[in-house]
């Protein structure tokens, strides 16, 4: 379907249209995908990429919040009888009611990009691998190692759920209109087993968002003033040979999951 029947892209869906097939290819590449796959698409947009995916696997799910372009993009459901459009908010999609090994391909709205990553990754037994574009900030913090100016919570909570790596870098021109923001496609091999037990995640997760909630402050100050006690905390770093002047962005995914086991959650008032 020609583009110019579609309507012009909004701005406050955060719309930008990829239009590079190189690209496509490689993102179809990067998913390995075969032709039992159910895939998930989250924005399908103008469908240069779920037309590509509908060729590749069994069955497309492709939810799109616009009703204009999901309008457009059922006129095509004659020649893509594998492919089911939801008009939805992928915030509040039913992912629960996808098939277990569900593949996630998504070039995902930048500015819902992190709530939407981490609603995913809430489901990641269903999903084995996410491959997502994002912008390259975003990507470069999924990535980040402890120690690095882009490690923070984000890097921390998606590493603890999956393996995560930097396949390539999109240009701005290959998308119209044009982003303000370079892009960059990553995979994340979610983890089946993570390292604690899933009763203890949530304190996990509250413990990761205090200790970055002052990234100015050593670990135990950031702690101490969102409601840890700080005795408790500098004994449970002493017991595992850590400074009690650490910062919160020198300790590893591990040591956070090993931290979580020493502080109960009585230790935060």
């Amino acid at each position: 379907m020609p583009d110019r029947v579609f309507p012009p892209a909004s701005k406050r869906l955060g719309q930008n249209f990829l239009i590079d097939p190189n690209i496509i290819r490689k993102i179809v590449a990067t998913a390995d995908l075969s032709s039992d796959d159910t895939v998930l698409e989250i924005g399908p947009g103008r469908g240069i990429l779920t037309d590509a995916l509908a060729r590749a696997v069994r069955r497309v799910v492709a939810v799109e919040i616009d009703p204009q372009l999901h309008g457009l993009l059922q006129d095509r459901q004659a020649d893509q009888p594998n492919v089911d459009l939801v008009c939805a908010d992928a915030l509040a999609y039913p992912l629960e009611g996808l098939p277990n090994k569900t593949i996630v391909v998504a070039n995902l709205p930048y500015y819902i990009s992190t709530p939407l990553l981490f609603r995913l990754l809430e489901h990641r037994r269903r999903f084995p691998r996410l491959i997502l574009m994002l912008q390259n900030e975003v990507a470069n913090r999924l990535v980040a190692k402890a120690g690095s100016a882009d490690y923070g919570v984000l890097s921390v909570m998606a590493q603890y759920a999956a393996d995560i790596t930097k396949v390539f870098r999109v240009s701005a021109e290959c998308f119209r209109p044009r982003p303000e923001v370079g892009s960059a496609v990553v995979l994340l091999r979610t983890k089946q087993e993570t390292l604690l037990p899933p009763h203890e995640e949530s304190t996990f997760a509250g413990l990761v968002k205090a200790a970055f909630a002052h990234r100015r402050k050593t670990l135990v100050n950031s702690l101490r003033d969102e409601g840890y006690q700080p005795h408790v905390v500098i004994n449970a770093l002493t017991d595992m040979e850590i400074l009690p002047t650490a910062r919160a962005e020198t300790l590893t995914l591990e040591q956070f999951a090993q931290l979580t086991g020493r502080l109960n959650p009585s230790d935060h008032r």
